[in-house]
């Protein structure tokens, strides 16, 4: 089984004035893209792991041969990023003001509002030294937690992340700066302050949901 290039949800310039077109463009067509042939490649050296699907390839990777455990940790680990990244988002005059229903009584618990949540979202993804993420996690018990992960690790990764980190992701935000420096330059803080008015909530509570109740893992 080979990886493929998900279609996104929507147009490259849907995410507009937010995320411009050419940076939608690029990112999706020329870095996600690089990623699955990188990890399609890393794949030919162990065939016996081509047919593991992405998610259990995500949880599997401390475990496999050092030959591949960094290509797939990388690239496996990128593609499954993006693909959450893209289904995270849509255009922001569809999106709704905030998350509903069991999501938005479980933020609250959590962190105490969803102002409070945001907070601290923002100040994870600006304080990831470098290239990197941050995520909204599920925990086994249904809660909820913030984590930031370098380059491209994710809480999937078992072994590889703490295991205070890790749990189900339903919702990221990639601060690589290919994601944002045609418009953004350097101001990462700025990104990320306007990349709130894309995120898709009726998306997010749904997976959250799903993760809780069914364990499934959004992709």
């Amino acid at each position: 089984m080979s990886f493929t290039l998900p279609a996104l949800p929507y147009g490259y310039d849907a995410l507009e004035p937010v995320i411009d077109e050419r940076t939608m463009n690029i990112h999706h067509t020329k870095h996600h893209q690089a990623y699955i042939t990188n990890a399609n490649n890393a794949l030919k050296n162990a065939p016996e792991l081509a047919e593991l699907p992405l998610i259990e390839m995500c949880k599997k990777v401390a475990s496999f041969p050092d030959t591949v455990k960094t290509a797939l940790r990388n690239n496996a680990g990128s593609h499954y990023n993006h693909s959450l990244f893209w289904i995270c988002m849509a255009p922001p005059t569809t999106v709704a003001p905030g998350p509903v229903g069991e999501l938005a009584a479980a933020i609250d618990a959590a962190f105490g509002s969803l102002d409070a949540f945001k907070e601290k979202f923002s100040a994870a993804a600006l304080g990831r030294f470098g290239s990197g993420w941050a995520f909204l996690t599920v925990k086994p018990d249904g809660s909820l937690a913030v984590v930031s992960t370098p380059n491209q690790d994710n809480p999937l990764m078992t072994g590889i992340v703490p295991e205070s980190d890790a749990g189900i992701p339903i919702l990221t935000i990639d601060v690589w700066e290919h994601a944002y420096y045609l418009k953004f330059q350097n101001r990462r803080a700025d990104f990320i302050k306007e990349w709130w008015s894309v995120v898709n909530w009726e998306a997010i509570s749904r997976y959250y949901v799903e993760a809780k109740n069914e364990g499934k893992v959004p992709l």
